[in-house]
């Protein structure tokens, strides 16, 4: 197998350059990522539409990944309750060496093969759930492990890399692949393909919520009103669908309520003329 993410940069003696030339020639590499990601999305098609129904049927989605991968997948996972409303638990990241490994290397955490699937037990895992293993080199044991114990459990499983034809990619379902070419710093996938690994991500999740009805029109109209800053954006939600209230109604409607969906549905029952 050819691992590209540890192939040699294009970009020599770094340690002369300046600091500007460093900055251009990282922001030079970064320009290609979105083209690399591009070339999955018909994968991530394939996997989003095949995630939807399960996630309907109350299945929840499990990211599972080691070190930057892993915790990428965290922070995806941790940004859905409030950014869609959705409860804790539906969509799940778990990375090797537990909530520890979230800010200290742990060593060996990510080649313990058999680890990934006790984790997902941890959690009651059922076959209607999903599983997407994250690793920019595509070889990772813990994500192997993690996929093929889920697949063979019947959970639908999908793959994220940034090396073509990878381990990780035969042991899931749906392979999703940027190959985003060497890194800046050679072997540094903390760069390119950690950028292309939360881009996908992001495309994944956000889809999937979409297609969840969490989304109406073009506005997180469940999203949890945890600051002065949101409460300000949902109160000029709630005025789109409620035009006849002042700011200072639309805002006690919302806090009344907790959500935009939930107060504009309430003008509509209750005040709306």
């Amino acid at each position: 197998m050819k691992y590209v993410t540890e192939s040699e940069s294009n970009h020599h003696d770094l340690d002369k350059m300046t600091a500007e030339q460093i900055l251009r020639g990282i922001n030079e590499e970064d320009k290609t990522v979105p083209y690399a990601v591009e070339k999955a999305i018909p994968a991530m098609t394939e996997f989003v539409e095949k995630a939807l129904p399960r996630m309907k049927d109350g299945g929840r989605l499990f990211y599972i990944g080691a070190g930057t991968s892993g915790r990428l997948g965290i922070v995806d996972a941790s940004e859905i309750p409030p950014t869609y409303g959705m409860a804790p638990g539906v969509v799940v990241g778990i990375m090797a060496g537990g909530d520890y490994a979230i800010r200290n290397a742990v060593e060996g955490a990510e080649d313990d093969f058999d680890q990934s699937w006790e984790d997902l037990k941890a959690h009651n895992i059922t076959p209607k759930d999903i599983v997407v293993g994250i690793a920019a080199s595509g070889r990772t044991p813990y994500v192997i492990g993690g996929l093929r114990n889920a697949r063979k459990f019947g959970c639908l499983t999908g793959s994220i890399a940034c090396n073509p034809d990878s381990p990780i990619a035969q042991e899931a379902e749906v392979a999703m692949e940027a190959v985003v070419g060497p890194e800046f710093v050679t072997g540094s996938t903390r760069i390119k393909s950690c950028t292309a690994q939360k881009l996908m991500l992001n495309m994944i999740s956000t889809s999937l919520m979409i297609q969840m009805g969490c989304v109406v029109g073009n506005r997180m109209v469940d999203m949890q009103l945890t600051n002065e800053k949101l409460v300000d954006r949902g109160t000029k939600m709630v005025l789109l669908g409620a035009p006849d209230l002042s700011y200072e109604e639309a805002q006690k409607l919302l806090l009344q309520e907790g959500s935009v969906r939930k107060a504009v549905a309430y003008y509509n029952k209750n005040i709306k003329k």
